[in-house]
């Protein structure tokens, strides 16, 4: 049976800001406005909804993901499923690397969009943000998007894995995103993202930042 998960068909409180470059040093309007978790009424099937998860440990790390979940409604046909911002450690990143900003997404993809377009784009708005080809695996970042699910859809190939194969591990995925579709079944699991939250241990580390 499908999983069905909260829509984004309600109404997105507060005015839209204005988005500044990413490279501005001027203080984003975004950043200064409250930002709350999007959620809504009616239901969509899993297949409907691109799930994806944003970070950046590098620079102005919150600045650079609330600019970056602006830029994502340009790729939505409906409003986006928000999470809150939520400071968290490094996982499996050299020593000494900074705390992550890190934030989940939901949109519904346009008409004729397909993982791989997707993907392209998500890229391309990573190098407007400053990102460098990696010299170092999990080097601090200006910005990181990671394409976790879209729809039922399944790929494995060099380029991209869907769903991304340690989403169901991961607290900076699962926590955010059970704010925002704590009904979500991941493709190829079992348990909702609430419960696969729930088995992970412990971490007194993780809070939320008030934006």
């Amino acid at each position: 049976m499908k999983s069905k998960v909260q829509s984004p068909k309600s109404k997105v409180e507060g005015r839209r800001s204005k988005v500044q470059s990413p490279t501005s040093s001027v203080k984003s309007t975004t950043e200064a406005r409250k930002f709350k978790v999007r959620s809504a009424k009616s239901k969509i099937h899993t297949n409907e909804l691109a799930i994806i998860a944003l970070g950046a440990n590098l620079e102005e790390s919150k600045g650079n993901v609330l600019k970056a979940i602006e830029r994502l409604r340009e790729f939505s046909d409906a409003p986006l499923l928000i999470s809150s911002l939520w400071n968290m450690a490094p996982v499996d990143c050299p020593p000494g690397s900074p705390m992550f900003v890190n934030a989940i997404v939901g949109l519904v993809p346009r008409q004729a969009e397909t993982p791989e377009s997707l993907l392209a784009k998500l890229k391309r708005l990573e190098k407007e943000f400053g990102r460098t080809p990696k010299k170092t695996l999990n080097e601090p970042r200006t910005l990181d998007l990671d394409l976790i699910a879209f729809g039922n859809e399944r790929r494995h190939s060099p380029e991209l894995i869907l769903p991304h194969p340690r989403a169901h591990q991961r607290r900076f995925v699962l926590a955010p995103l059970s704010e925002i579709a704590a009904g979500f079944v991941l493709p190829g699991q079992k348990r909702t993202v609430a419960e696969l939250l729930a088995q992970l241990p412990k971490d007194n580390s993780v809070r939320k930042i008030l934006v």
